[in-house]
Order: structure tokens, then sequence, then C-alpha cells
């Protein structure tokens, strides 16, 4: 797997000098207020117009009337060290995910081969960061089941078979054909009228051909149905099932084609028409066919 990278994706120092003094407010010399007088006045209430650490220096040269530091009192002097910027944590973790999400896409679209081992450093060179990122999103994809640890060599993409798509296809039916069952006897019509931008985005994708972009907007519809029933951890087991189940075979990288996208696609559009009118038979039916031919 030799493709190019555009394939994926201040000074306020105690004893320094004489102390400046405070500078009367134009207020009090209009109404002829002593000097004397305003400078005490001025001490009591913090002078908003002398430094914090002019205002409260002591006779001594200490900073405060007890001796103290001015910084005890949450003020800020010239003389602290300033506090270093945070490290760019954002922008790593960013790098990471942007990395990952253009795994996945190579997954689904077959650039990763299944069977093949592929280390962090090559996968870096070829998106043009360091082995890190991409080491951090090989171990995510781990976790999901994509690819597996070989020690000193890399990661290997999983082989799946026919089997495991079906034993995929099994489990996603017994955990959502029950969930939207119960949706399509409760909730009214018009949120599922709601929902029929997110079918029509799978239309759309289907057209293009790209089984990457189908894949996503494909996640996004079950997603959005599933979300009515307010369960976010079926939510997120039911896509993680639905996103293994796109990872294509042993026998192709890819195995559907246009039209077989177009028609997944059209089953959403009629997968709604059914919820919306609470034809739980036809619901049942159409998600068990759904999830059996769908990959």
């Amino acid at each position: 797997m030799e493709r190019s990278a555009q394939g994926f994706a201040g000074t306020g120092i105690p004893g320094a000098g004489p102390r400046v003094p405070a500078q009367p407010r134009a207020a009090e010399c209009d109404r002829g207020v002593p000097e004397r007088e305003r400078s005490a006045q001025e001490r009591d209430r913090g002078a908003p117009g002398i430094a914090a650490g002019d205002r409260m220096s002591g006779p001594d040269g200490m900073s405060g009337p007890d001796g103290g530091s001015g910084a005890v009192r949450g003020e800020h002097t010239h003389s602290e060290t300033p506090f270093p910027r945070p490290r760019p944590l954002v922008q790593r973790s960013s790098v990471r995910g942007q990395i990952l999400d253009a795994l996945r896409t190579a997954l689904v679209t077959g650039e990763l081969l299944p069977g093949e081992v592929y280390s962090a450093p090559a996968l870096g060179e070829r998106f043009g960061v360091s082995a890190t990122p991409v080491r951090e999103a090989m171990q995510q994809l781990a976790l999901e089941g994509a690819v597996e640890v070989v020690p000193n060599r890399g990661f290997r993409v999983i082989v799946r078979g026919t089997r495991e798509l079906a034993e995929l296809a099994e489990v996603r039916a017994l955990i959502e054909v029950p969930v939207m069952l119960r949706l399509a006897r409760t909730v009214p019509a018009e949120r599922w009228t709601e929902l029929r931008p997110f079918a029509d985005a799978t239309v759309r994708a289907a057209t293009t051909g790209c089984r990457a972009t189908y894949a996503e907007s494909d996640r996004a519809f079950h997603r959005a149905v599933l979300a009515l029933c307010g369960n976010d951890q079926l939510v997120s087991i039911a896509e993680d099932l639905h996103r293994r189940s796109q990872w294509p075979l042993v026998g192709g990288p890819v195995s559907r084609g246009r039209a077989d996208l177009v028609a997944d696609a059209a089953e959403h559009l009629t997968l709604l028409e059914a919820l919306g009118a609470g034809d739980v038979d036809v619901v049942q039916a159409l998600v068990r066919e759904h999830f059996a031919g769908s990959r």
C-alpha cells in the first residue's frame, strides 16, 4: 500500500528608587482639598491611580502594611515571573482525531487491506505527521476490533468473513428492532418527519458511489432514529456495531457498488414512512432485511 498521502485526509522592586507620589484626582483639585489630606484619603481608599506595589509599600521598603508581599493580596507585581502558556493539547487531540477518521475511511474503502501489517512511522510519513498520533489512533482501532497489535512491527488489519458479518447483523437486530418497534408505537408522526433530512442525506451520499461517504451518512441516520429512545448507552453500542459491519470483507475491498448503496438508502425512506405510520409489522420486516443486506 504505497499510495500518496493525498489519498487520506514590568518593574516595581522595593528600594529601587524614590517613590512616585500619588497624583491628586481632578475632582479633588477643584474642591481645593489639601495635598496631605488627599494623599491620606487615597491611601485609605486604595486609589486606583497608584500602582499596587507602590500603594502598599511600607517604610521598610517591603510591600504591604504588614511587611508582606502585595502578591499575597492577589495583586500583580511586575517583578513576578509570568506563567508559561499552556501546551496546545487540543491541537494534538485534533490531529489524532483527524488521523483516526482518515484510518476509518481507509478501512471502509479498502485502502487498508485485511491481513496487511502497517507501521505507525510509515503511516505517519504517509499522512505527513509524526508516528505518535497514528499509533494512538491505531490503538483506538484495536479497541474497536478493526486491527490487532503485532509486536515490533505495527498493526494488522483484521481479516473478516461472511460469518462475522452475519453475527453482527444478528446482534444489531436484537438491539435495534425492539427499540424501533417501541418507537413506532410511541413517537408522533411529526417527529419522524423531522428525520427526513437524514434519510435524504443517505440518498445523496449513495449517488456519489463513495462507500466512505455513504457509511458516514448511514450511521448518522440510524443514530438519529435510535436517539429518540433517550438511551445514550444503547445508541453508542449500536453505532459501534454498525461501524464494524461496514468494514470490508476478505473477498474484496469494495463489495457493494453504487446501485447497492442507492437501494440501501431507499430503504431508509421506506422505513421512515412505516415508523411515521406506526406500522410495526413493516418496520420489523424492513429493519431485519436492511441489516441482513447492508454493509
